[in-house]
């Protein structure tokens, strides 16, 4: 059944509308499609945070004008379909590519991304790229390691000055002599007196000496 002229307007109007804020899409067509497999591909795609539908050419065409997509639905040729997106191409990509991988019966036809048309061997290279969460993922590690990085030091740094300042203390470079300097200190001085008695003792020998001499002469 033909579509009225008013209801083919009420089609564009309806996607102009939902391509209006897409960045980027994917245009594919297919043969042999069993209803069981649109399904599956249309739910792939909604995971991906895509829209996907089966496109008349002239209204695509007209329903595109003015979107940054635009240029990829001009001029299409036969059974088309389009999936797009305003969130991650990769994603949608990445998605649709593992998808045809088990399914022959769709094929690609090109892509666009933020105005720029791509082919078929870049869609495949999109696909191979890391999407916004991993990039995200990525970057989030990299700010972290930093901080953790320093955090070790920090940490590292508080041991290793409190071992400085504990043997500091045991060389007594802190003006408290520690326990085994002090008794260092005490031997060393108890030794020091020791030679000093001696020669007391050895003078007040000599003294006796010289006196029981100069009496001994004396008498003679």
């Amino acid at each position: 059944m033909a579509l009225t002229k008013a209801k083919k307007n009420e089609k564009v109007s309806m996607l102009a509308t939902e391509l209006e804020s897409s960045t980027s899409a994917i245009i594919g067509t297919f043969k042999g499609l069993k209803a069981s497999k649109d399904f599956e591909l249309r739910k792939v795609i909604r995971a991906a945070g895509g829209s996907y539908h089966v496109v008349k050419n002239k209204l695509a065409a007209r329903s595109s004008q003015g979107t940054r997509i635009e240029a990829a639905l001009q001029g299409l040729k036969g059974v088309n379909s389009v999936a797009y997106t305003s969130g991650d191409p990769v994603a949608l990509a990445k998605a649709l590519s593992t998808w045809v991988k088990d399914n022959a019966e769709y094929t690609f036809k090109l892509g666009i991304v933020d105005g720029r048309v791509i082919t078929v061997a870049e869609i495949d290279s999109l696909a191979k790229l890391p999407g916004k969460e991993e990039l995200f993922s990525k970057l989030l590690f990299l700010i972290q390691s930093p901080a953790q990085r320093l955090a070790t030091v920090i940490n590292a740094t508080g041991r290793d000055l409190a071992v400085v300042i504990n043997q500091g203390v045991e060389k007594g470079k802190f003006g408290v002599p520690a326990p085994a300097v002090a008794e260092a200190q005490v031997e060393q001085s108890a030794a020091g007196e020791q030679p000093s008695s001696a020669a007391q003792v050895e003078k007040d020998a000599a003294t006796q000496a010289g006196e029981a001499a100069t009496a001994d002469a004396a008498g003679a």
